[in-house]
């Protein structure tokens, strides 16, 4: 360890818990607090449930990892107890090693149910995604899968909840399903500059005529059927890239769909942003969201974006003029229509309020905030 990091005075120590860094927008998010932290002369930890990575992990942050690979299900009922146990042991250790967290943000469901069995503290859940979306979804899946979620959704009662976005914190208050200890909004971390430098690099691979851009993994919530079904019926037939983690799946569901001529499907792009920046138009079908992400890097790379109206986020995202271009979700119709008029005309970018909200040194000012509430 540097012993740098522990000795300025007003550096802090955090510990940035999740599940894994597979390639999702929380685990993306995660690493871009705890890179600005490292950069500001912090010590944040990446304190990662299960050793499976999809993004490159920074050499200069320190890496923790607390079960391997061997071992399964380790929030099932029967495990529970031991893993929580096991958890608290491995952060104790730590604190024992380094010195006190100042602040643990936990990410995911399991890390969060983990994490409050163990009782670690000072401890802030960060919610990425609308709990009561969620939780229809798993329903649909059978009585295990939803009560397992619901489980993981219980342990957020009388914590310190972090939203990624105000419409996630409005719906916690009025489902009521949840009474945290307390709740405020802090929108994900953009570093605006590094997105432009990185939209600038060239990749051969990017088509070099029109198409639209979706970016997104191959999960029920982002509606590649609705997408595929717009598609179908825009005027104009721009050739679509997918930017996913299973493009056999995606082609698939393409086929059935009549469309699969139209997909370029490159797979998951450890930097997605030379692709947007190429791109005609972004397009977003989901069912829900917390903050989607991606719509912001959108705007940043000057690329317009149609979204569907889904609970959470990008109604806070597309304000003005742009909130024209969001529509009904489950309405391929009224998407594969926007899609054809923003072809057409489309807002200026220059104004996009977001992009100052979102902005990374005013988001890490708001977490390094929280260091100091009792």
């Amino acid at each position: 360890m540097n012993d740098s990091w522990g000795s300025s005075v007003s550096g802090k120590r955090i510990g940035l818990a999740i599940d894994s860094l597979a390639g999702g927008g929380a685990e993306k998010i995660v690493l871009t607090l705890a890179a600005e932290l490292k950069r500001l002369g912090h010590e944040p930890h990446l304190l990662v449930l299960s050793p499976h990575y999809d993004y490159a992990v920074p050499a200069d942050i320190p890496l923790h990892v607390c079960f391997d690979e061997r071992d399964r299900h380790i929030i099932a009922w029967w495990r529970l107890g031991r893993s929580a146990a096991r958890v608290k042991q491995w952060i104790v250790g730590l604190e024992q090693t380094h010195g006190k967290f100042d602040l643990i943000l936990s990410n995911l469901d399991k890390s969060n149910l983990l994490l409050t069995r163990a009782s670690v503290s000072p401890l802030y859940i960060v919610v990425h995604n609308s709990i009561e979306e969620e939780l229809k979804r798993e329903r649909k899946l059978g009585p295990i899968a939803y009560l397992t979620m619901l489980r993981a959704k219980r342990a957020l009662n009388g914590q310190a909840l972090i939203t990624v976005s105000k419409g996630i914190a409005g719906e916690i208050n009025q489902s009521g399903r949840i009474v945290p200890g307390s709740i405020r909004t802090i929108y994900n971390p953009f570093d605006v500059e590094a997105i432009r430098a990185k939209a600038a690099e060239a990749n051969p691979d990017i088509p070099k005529g029109e198409f639209l851009i979706h970016v997104g993994r191959v999960a029920r919530q982002k509606r590649h059927d609705i997408l595929f079904k717009a598609l179908a019926k825009m005027h104009k037939p721009l050739p679509l890239v997918l930017l996913c983690n299973n493009p056999k799946k995606a082609m698939k569901l393409a086929k059935k769909h009549g469309v699969a001529d139209r997909i370029i499907c490159p797979g998951f792009q450890a930097n997605p942003f030379p692709w947007i920046k190429a791109a005609r138009l972004l397009v977003l079908s989901s069912d829900y969201e917390g903050l989607p992400t991606v719509l912001i890097e959108s705007l940043i790379c000057g690329t317009p974006v149609v979204s569907t109206l889904c609970p959470h986020g990008p109604d806070e995202i597309m304000t003005k003029e742009l909130a024209e271009y969001l529509v009904p979700r489950r309405d391929s119709e009224a998407l594969s229509r926007k899609l054809d008029k923003a072809l057409v005309h489309y807002p200026s970018l220059a104004d996009s309020e977001i992009l100052t909200q979102v902005a990374i040194d005013k988001i890490i000012a708001d977490y390094l905030s929280l260091c100091q509430s009792p």
